[in-house]
């Protein structure tokens, strides 16, 4: 039977800070498939996320399915706003949930994880933020649209540049991104879209350039809408939230119409990190129930003609 098998394999994987999001499926998914797990977690909420852990608030979530438990070998502060301590400003150090941290630009923790453990095989970006997301684009300034590359696409290219050369041959790395990239998502704003446009085509050149250098490939995953803690943050209009407006077009409009299950985006990152994916790389890989690949809402009041029984193939099983 063929499987994924990453017995012996370890990745790091930025951007967890709960259980909620795609980063932990991710691990999770990884960690099912026998991979050992270091986190990297964003500096202000790594005490938070540790003792939340040592309480056993996420046990329910940390089940796996031969009955033990996700664990992880070991969790590092990481503030991909930031490649080494020079470009830290005085404001960040001084700032009191920095206080205790001592190392957590990029760099710094690239030479920890070497230190610790030697050579790792993957390394798992699950990354964003944009600190005027709620704002659309032409009210977005200039700020707040280089803080989105800076965080949500530049930090990619950082991590391959000094985690790469702490890769074996044969590694792999992957990111997250969002059908905004490349389609109008009103509501995903302040520079959000282009910096997951940003992604995708640095995963292009990154594949060349780091698979030459390395032997390791680069993907990309353009995952469908989640109701995690961080999407739910971006907005609301009313009573309705910016993701569940996106979940329920989703599902009104996709190919298929299931829910989209955060396991589902871990198991085909489980896949691209895999050897059964050796010879895929420079690949946005859609998980999304297909949304992506239509022209049109089937749902707006405009196709109502065509819809029903005057044309069965718009209905839905």
């Amino acid at each position: 039977m063929l499987k994924i098998d990453l017995k012996g394999k370890r990745v790091f994987v930025a951007g967890i800070a709960d259980d909620q999001g795609y980063g932990w499926a991710i691990a999770k998914a990884l960690a099912e498939a026998g991979a050992e797990i270091i986190i990297g977690t964003w500096t202000p909420l790594l005490k938070i996320f540790t003792q939340s852990w040592a309480a056993g608030k996420f046990d329910e979530s940390r089940q796996l399915s031969n009955g033990k438990m996700f664990e992880y070998l070991k969790v590092y502060p990481l503030d991909a706003s930031f490649d080494k301590p020079s470009d830290v400003p005085q404001e960040i150090r001084e700032n009191k949930r920095y206080a205790d941290v001592q190392r957590y630009t990029i760099s710094e923790i690239a030479e920890d994880v070497g230190n610790d453990f030697g050579k790792i095989d993957y390394i798992v970006h699950a990354l964003a933020n944009a600190p005027e997301v709620k704002k659309p684009l032409l009210e977005t300034s200039r700020s707040g649209y280089l803080a989105a590359s800076s965080s949500s696409a530049y930090s990619f290219v950082s991590l391959v540049q000094h985690f790469g050369p702490r890769l074996n041959h044969g590694g792999a790395a992957i990111s997250l991104s969002y059908i905004a990239s490349e389609r109008v998502v009103p509501g995903y704003g302040g520079g959000m879209s282009s910096a997951k446009a940003a992604l995708e085509s640095d995963t292009r050149t990154l594949a060349w350039e780091a698979g030459r250098k390395w032997g390791i490939r680069i993907n990309v995953i353009s995952a469908g809408a989640l109701r995690s803690r961080a999407a739910r943050a971006i907005g609301s209009a009313g009573a309705v939230s910016f993701i569940d407006c996106m979940i329920d077009y989703a599902k009104a409009n996709a190919p298929l119409t299931k829910d989209l299950d955060a396991e589902e985006v871990g198991q085909a990152a489980a896949f691209l990190l895999s050897p059964l994916a050796s010879a895929i790389t420079g690949v946005t890989l859609y998980v999304d129930n297909g949304v992506h690949a239509m022209g049109v809402a089937v749902d707006s009041p405009a196709m109502r003609v065509y819809q029903g029984e005057e044309n069965p193939a718009l209905t839905t099983a």
